[in-house]
């Protein structure tokens, strides 16, 4: 189903690959016009050609979601150039470091803390009073099924995407009555370049944790996104969306 942004500004995070990538794409292809934010200046570069070049709109800008300021010149930037944010995906996030919580590398805990739940606050500081003085908007953060459940050897992510739920749960009730709905969503595995340095043995095991067999698309996490950003979604706010492929439900 394609929905009608038309009009609309988008601010995407970690938009230059997976499922930024396709969220910011399929967001040009409905119409909105997009800001493409990413570390990765030409990855970014890359998906906003990819957009114009389809008859789009869209601009991109290089961003460290770990800096306030940077997050912020991103806010500014969909501002300036369009005139405006309606519609905000805090997507950025990284894996970290695999250890047991009593080995867990200082430095590794703190970057995964920056990146997945630092910049998550930062978006949603800078972009919901842009959002308010556009007239209201929607905005979706990127958790995880483990947002939800735990796995061994991954404390800082599992940590970071608990907090990012609660995070949007607390931010959507303060907001719900000024028109800004905010929600969180919770892939499973996804086939990202996120799991590119897996082997085929490791992502076999990943493949048979979800009963579905087999992992995600980022186009299938992108289809929910676009629907809790757009107007089919008007009655749905502070809520924790999964897309798993049954993960959770076992």
């Amino acid at each position: 189903m394609s929905y009608d942004f038309s009009g609309k500004v988008a601010l995407v995070t970690g938009g230059a690959s997976g499922i930024g990538e396709a969220i910011a794409l399929e967001l040009g292809a409905g119409g909105a016009k997009v800001v493409v934010a990413d570390l990765n200046a030409d990855g970014a570069a890359k998906i906003a050609k990819a957009i114009t070049d389809k008859g789009g709109t869209a601009i991109s800008i290089a961003a460290n979601v770990g800096k306030p300021a940077d997050v912020e010149a991103a806010v500014q930037a969909a501002v300036k150039t369009y005139g405006a944010l309606h519609l905000a995906v805090n997507n950025a996030g990284i894996g970290g470091p695999l250890a047991p919580t009593g080995e867990y590398p200082l430095d590794g805990w703190a970057k995964v803390v920056d990146v997945n739940l630092n910049s998550v606050f930062y978006g949603l500081r800078y972009e919901i009073p842009a959002i308010l003085a556009a007239g209201g908007g929607a905005i979706v953060n990127t958790a995880s099924i483990l947002g939800s459940v735990g796995t061994a050897g991954s404390p800082a992510y599992v940590a970071t995407k608990h907090a990012v739920v609660g995070l949007t749960k607390a931010a959507a009730i303060e907001y719900a009555a000024k028109g800004i709905r905010i929600n969180s969503i919770g892939p499973g595995y996804i086939d990202t370049p996120l799991l590119a340095s897996a082997d085929k043995l490791a992502k076999d095991h990943l493949v048979s944790l979800h009963p579905m067999g087999r992992l995600g698309k980022s186009e299938e996490v992108a289809a929910l996104a676009l629907f809790l950003l757009s107007n089919e979604a008007s009655f749905i706010t502070g809520s924790y969306h999964l897309v798993d492929g049954g993960y959770t439900a076992q």
